[in-house]
């Protein structure tokens, strides 16, 4: 019974968002649905939702949210992002570069109009050795690789919360990953662009990569903090934003707006929700017992889990899934640590490159001109190779850990 009711709650999440409802809303109707079929009383549910709205990891991922937002505004006043896309034309004068880490640095901006940003620098790169379906793929694949690993994306924080761990172990298990994406991505598409380039005269290199360091510092830096010191996001962003505000030169009324405009309601109001569900979960006891009923099936869990991953991003998005089914999963495979983390995400990741809840595929698809379709035809080769060499990679992992 828990598992068909498990299965209810998901249905319903899923059936509601399919009505175009925002995350939020979804999830909300999921956690009144799972109250009600668990028969959970309202002397229960006052103390759930206390912790869920109140509860220390909320008010973390909430601090975190916030102050990474408040850094996009800071490095959107100065237009960073675009000067070191600028310095790295200059530094390396490789078509093939820029078409590759271009965007992803632009990428490194959490924001879905950053594809836009990007567009016409791949356009440029690839001139017509790349078909149009090809130059969509590569802006759109490259601009994304940050949202596989990087600490200012709220669906990697809202995973390393979730699961407990480290964020600087979840990173540095990521990073051979995030390797094999841009391995990938130029095996099948990037090397088609030539390799001889002009050289560029007149240029300073050394004044270029002090271009580039000026504009991504800040990002440099708070990454930094948390690998080495291993501190919450928001006790690693927060001081970056101080030194910014002095080092860059910021007037008051210049960030005053940013005060409240680094507050997305939407984001807030979905992670409050979120961990209200999770308590939910973990009120009904089915998070404990879910390991006996796994081990009674032929499949192993972790299989499944990466299925369930897989598919179900597709239908419900990156976030929806994380929310749903990650704590399930380290329930249930307790001992999964790290590998688990990595591959569950590398899941999430990869499936969202193909998913019609990612805006970001539709906004590049009406830019160049091209079909979803064609898109994903384009990933799939770079699709199925991620997803033979993540799960050969992440029981490595685990077999060393």
């Amino acid at each position: 019974m828990d598992i068909i009711k498990l299965v209810a709650v998901f249905a319903i999440i899923v059936v509601v968002m399919r009505m175009n409802k925002p995350l939020y809303i979804s999830v909300t109707v999921g956690s009144i649905a799972t109250a009600l079929l668990y028969g959970i009383g309202l002397t229960d549910l006052v103390p759930v939702l206390g912790r869920g709205i109140f509860g220390r990891d909320t008010i973390t991922l909430v601090l975190a949210f916030y102050s990474i937002t408040f850094l996009q505004r800071m490095l959107e006043k100065r237009g960073h992002l675009i000067q070191a896309e600028k310095a790295l034309t200059n530094i390396f004068n490789s078509r093939r570069i820029n078409a590759m880490i271009a965007p992803f640095i632009i990428g490194l901006l959490p924001s879905a109009g950053a594809v836009l940003i990007a567009s016409p620098i791949v356009d440029t790169a690839a001139g017509d050795d790349l078909t149009q379906e090809e130059k969509t793929f590569v802006t759109s694949f490259y601009r994304h690789i940050s949202e596989a690993f990087l600490p200012t994306y709220a669906s990697i924080i809202l995973a390393v919360n979730l699961s407990g761990l480290e964020m600087t172990s979840f990173i540095l298990g990521m990073l051979p990953m995030i390797g094999v994406l841009f391995l990938l991505g130029y095996v099948f598409y990037v090397r088609k662009i030539p390799k001889v380039e002009e050289s560029l005269e007149g240029i300073d290199k050394a004044n270029e990569v002090k271009r580039l360091f000026q504009a991504l510092w800040t990002i440099m830096l708070s990454i930094a903090i948390i690998l080495i010191l291993g501190t919450p996001v928001h006790l690693s962003v927060i001081p970056v934003i101080i030194l910014s505000y002095i080092i860059n030169r910021f007037k008051y009324r210049e960030i005053r707006s940013m005060f409240y405009t680094a507050f997305e309601t939407k984001l807030i109001l979905t992670t409050v929700v979120i961990m209200v569900f999770k308590e939910l979960l973990t009120v009904t006891g089915v998070i404990e017992r879910l390991p006996e009923y796994f081990s009674e099936m032929a499949v192993p869990p972790v299989v499944i889990f990466g299925l369930i991953f897989f598919f179900g991003t597709l239908v419900a998005g990156s976030k929806a899934m994380i929310a749903l089914a990650l704590p399930i999963a380290f329930a249930t495979i307790p001992g999964g640590g790290i590998s688990l983390l990595v591959f569950l995400m590398s899941m999430n990741y990869i499936a969202m490159q193909i998913s019609p809840t990612h805006i970001c595929l539709a906004i590049i698809t009406e830019e160049h001109g091209t079909s979803f379709l064609s898109l994903v035809r384009k990933t799939m080769p770079v699709l199925i190779s991620f997803v033979l060499i993540a799960s050969a990679y992440s029981y490595i992992l685990y077999s060393l850990i």
